[in-house]
């Protein structure tokens, strides 16, 4: 499904993905591209890599992958380093690496722990630290996908919950610490989108996906494509005086404090 929005909104700019191979940071990567923009697909599986820049370039688009690992600083500021020296000054950064797996506290390991909480939190803060001296001054947008663990508890996600409270906390500090260099910072928050592999973890069956369905207010999954405008639009000029935000795009969710710990149980 095509963008709502008509005009190329990102035309000759240059974002770079985390997460870009797969799922929602492929989505809104796939967005950015029609309308213009020079997409850098960053992730750990150069053939999930290599599959979505070709669908990029196919539809018209242009598309380059960097294989790495969030976690590692080191390789994540040597792929900023050349894709700033192929396209020039980055105009986007999309923070959508993220890891996740149902599990309560009793049950977890630390080492499980630790790697979501460096996946999400730590793999932001360094592809954010990194970028910095590659991102146009002033210009900039730097997103990162939360999700509603950030403000609500959710049973068997203890994990996630303390690391997207982190990632919040850290954009909305780079909007102030950024804010001079003319650098916006803000968050999106999906609710339960269909065709992702987090939903495929947490609502295994069609039992349990038509029960998060009915704790929605809005009583169905949202889409990629859904928050691919709404990251297009906070990437976009029509954005300019937006930063230190976190938009929902939940269906309401966050209103009535859904929970999905019965998914996780039969996850």
């Amino acid at each position: 499904m095509r963008s709502i929005f008509r005009d190329h909104l990102l035309q000759n700019q240059v974002a770079f993905v985390t997460g870009g191979g797969s799922g929602i940071g492929q989505r809104i990567a796939e967005r950015f591209a029609e309308h213009g923009c020079n997409v850098v697909l960053a992730g750990r599986k150069q053939e999930k890599l290599d599959a979505a820049a070709a669908a990029i370039r196919q539809a018209g688009g242009a598309a380059a992958t960097e294989a790495l690992d969030v976690r590692d600083y080191e390789a994540v500021a040597a792929a900023l380093q050349r894709s700033h020296e192929r396209f020039g000054e980055i105009d986007i950064l999309l923070c959508a690496a993220a890891g996740n797996f149902p599990a309560p506290v009793s049950g977890m390991s630390a080492n499980g722990f630790k790697a979501v909480i460096d996946i999400d939190l730590l793999g932001t803060f360094n592809t954010c630290r990194a970028a910095y001296a590659h991102l146009r001054k002033p210009g900039a947008s730097v997103l990162a996908i939360s999700a509603n663990h950030a403000q609500m508890p959710f049973a068997y996600q203890a994990h996630v919950c303390a690391a997207k409270a982190g990632v919040e906390l850290l954009l909305k500090t780079l909007a102030l610490e950024w804010g001079r260099d003319g650098i916006r910072a803000n968050c999106i928050t999906p609710g339960a989108t269909s065709d992702t592999e987090g939903m495929r973890r947490l609502a295994p069956t069609d039992e349990v996906r038509r029960a998060v369905e009915r704790s929605i207010p809005l009583g169905r999954f949202g889409t990629k494509d859904e928050l691919a405008d709404l990251a297009l639009f906070l990437c976009s000029e029509a954005a300019g005086y937006i930063t230190g935000a976190v938009y929902l795009c939940d269906g309401g969710t966050s209103l009535c404090r859904a929970d999905f710990s019965g998914a996780a149980r039969q996850a």
